[in-house]
């Protein structure tokens, strides 16, 4: 599918302006070229202090405002925060992917992003990590949503950034723009995790910095 067959979008229930929490330049880098194209006014969230370690993060987020300055969008950095995000973590450390730490780092970071839209005038949020086949769309909508439902006026977009090609126009705009390529999903410890199944595999820990889009064939986040 071409970017030219791209759908038309619209926010929901005439709403005007949209607060984007992305979590990395691959996931966000199709959302923000359709949500472009379609002329919504919006603006990058970058609040992700689940990411470890401090050299993986600065990477995601470098990446982030290099595409977000190419489109000229507003980019909002907001705090690391990273102590907070232990202390809410805590006691989930051995949790699966997809399970219950993830709905607490899911509900931190929307949480965040919910009280900057209502702090700021935007009366819808919506996050990238749906997109990723790895994540599950009910466990994040479900977040989402809760987040939103804590101001009058605010709603969370459920649209499903996976469908119309998304996920395939994903992977080659991060092939396109030679986006860093993280290999977990990103906490301390989806990585000791990740590192955890290599080793059983045979296969070398992971390498922080050193792996981009078009190097290799790569698959999807």
């Amino acid at each position: 599918m071409t970017e030219l067959q791209r759908p038309q979008l619209v926010l929901p229930e005439n709403r005007k302006k949209l607060l984007l929490h992305s979590c990395c330049a691959p996931c966000s880098g199709e959302v923000m070229e359709a949500i472009t194209a379609s002329g919504i006014d919006y603006a990058i969230y970058f609040y992700n202090p689940n990411i470890h370690p401090d050299r993986e993060y600065e990477i995601r987020k470098n990446e982030n405002i290099r595409f977000a300055e190419k489109h000229n969008i507003a980019f909002i950095d907001a705090d690391y925060d990273r102590d907070n995000w232990f202390e809410r973590v805590k006691g989930l450390e051995n949790e699966p992917e997809r399970g219950e730490r993830c709905t607490v780092c899911f509900d931190m970071r929307f949480e965040r992003t919910a009280l900057h839209a209502h702090e700021n005038g935007f009366d819808t949020i919506s996050s990238s990590l749906g997109i990723s086949r790895w994540k599950d769309m009910n466990q994040i909508n479900g977040c989402g949503e809760r987040a939103a439902a804590r101001y009058s006026g605010l709603i969370y977009w459920t649209y499903n950034w996976r469908k119309g090609g998304g996920s395939a126009r994903m992977i080659e705009i991060s092939k396109r723009e030679a986006f860093y390529q993280q290999e977990y999903c990103g906490c301390v410890y989806s990585l000791r995790d990740t590192n955890r199944y290599r080793r059983s595999q045979g296969r070398e820990r992971i390498k922080i910095g050193v792996k981009y889009y078009g190097q290799e064939d790569s698959g999807e986040v």
